[in-house]
């Protein structure tokens, strides 16, 4: 199936959300072409040594996120896989942020490679 058909698919109950959502605790809320957005509740399990919200968690959602809005353009039998993620982190995150939201959108999507970009934004939108 296409990705649309695909991400159609779990939003209907039809397939099963990937498990990698359970584990750090987000979802995708919405999945249009060129566009998908994610919603994730941080929490002390997802803490660094620092105190915040472990650098890697940051970069999963966003990596599901771009990787979802770039699936969704994709035709039956066509898939992808990560080439490249590069995250600037401008402020920590702790549980004082209850929940975030990755959005993110395709810039290109070429015969072999793609390229999108995301971002995450607390309930009052900021970065």
């Amino acid at each position: 199936m296409s990705g649309k058909a695909l991400f159609d698919a779990i939003f209907a109950g039809e397939l099963p959300s990937p498990p990698i959502g359970e584990t750090l605790d987000f979802i995708p809320i919405q999945i249009e072409v060129g566009i998908a957005l994610f919603q994730g509740r941080p929490s002390q399990q997802h803490y660094n040594p620092l105190g915040s919200v472990h650098g890697g968690w940051f970069c999963t959602i966003l990596d599901s996120a771009v990787g979802c809005a770039i699936q969704s353009t994709l035709p039956a039998g066509k898939g992808y896989t990560t080439l490249e993620i590069k995250v600037n982190m401008i402020r920590a995150l702790t549980t004082a942020i209850p929940l975030v939201r990755a959005e993110a959108k395709i810039i290109h999507v070429g015969r072999q490679t793609a390229t999108a970009e995301g971002h995450i934004v607390g309930p009052d939108g900021k970065l």
